[in-house]
């Protein structure tokens, strides 16, 4: 039996992958969290053969998350859950541990194949669309993006306020003060010699950074 524990800050998503697992005779949910500190207090007493883990979470972003995950229990694969395309967010979780990563769309039946691949023969599930961008990042005649300069959390923050997000309002969903946004949109702008939020949001709307 595969035990899997499921951490997404929406019900209705959680409720979703526990009717598809539910149709399996080998694959159960045995712990679910709404977010990170739920999440790592879960861990501490619960041993799944996987965790399936939203990149979008209250308080703690999911690529923080994994990040703590892979340092606390490196033995534990992760599959990355996301509503945003894998041209943005992929590569970027793969690099920081993750054994694969699915868009939302995909709860049915890719995702229990994900699952058990992943389980049984200890191996990353990497679909058609995430190979074709790992193929694009090591074809060294082509000139990197500027974004892929950016760290995660700064990708993060230009990505909310291309989409239209106050600093405020990032600095909350992050538990950061205000301050440290407008430090991290600096640093933004210098590595990536934009002027402004229109051309933050320009760029990412000509490297396809929003759904």
């Amino acid at each position: 039996m595969i035990n899997i524990v499921i951490a997404d800050d929406h019900q209705l998503i959680r409720d979703g992958i526990k009717n598809v697992v539910s149709t399996t005779s080998d694959i159960r949910v045995i712990g679910e969290a709404q977010d990170g500190n739920e999440l790592l207090a879960i861990l501490k007493n619960l041993s799944p053969q996987i965790l399936i883990l939203d990149i979008t979470m209250p308080k703690k972003s999911g690529l923080d998350l994994l990040k703590q995950v892979v340092e606390l229990h490196p033995g534990l694969p992760v599959l990355m859950l996301s509503i945003h395309s894998a041209e943005r967010f992929a590569i970027r979780a793969l690099k920081a541990g993750a054994w694969g990563y699915l868009t939302k769309t995909s709860i049915s039946e890719e995702l229990i194949l994900a699952i058990r691949k992943i389980v049984t023969s200890k191996r990353k599930y990497i679909t058609d669309e995430v190979a074709d961008i790992l193929a694009s990042e090591m074809d060294v005649k082509k000139d990197s993006p500027r974004h892929q300069e950016l760290s995660d959390r700064e990708f993060q923050v230009l990505c909310m306020i291309a989409g239209g997000k106050k600093v405020s309002e990032i600095a909350k969903e992050f538990s950061l003060s205000p301050q440290t946004i407008h430090s991290y949109r600096s640093r933004i702008k210098e590595k990536m010699n934009l002027e402004s939020n229109v051309q933050m949001t320009r760029y990412a709307i000509d490297n396809n950074l929003l759904d």
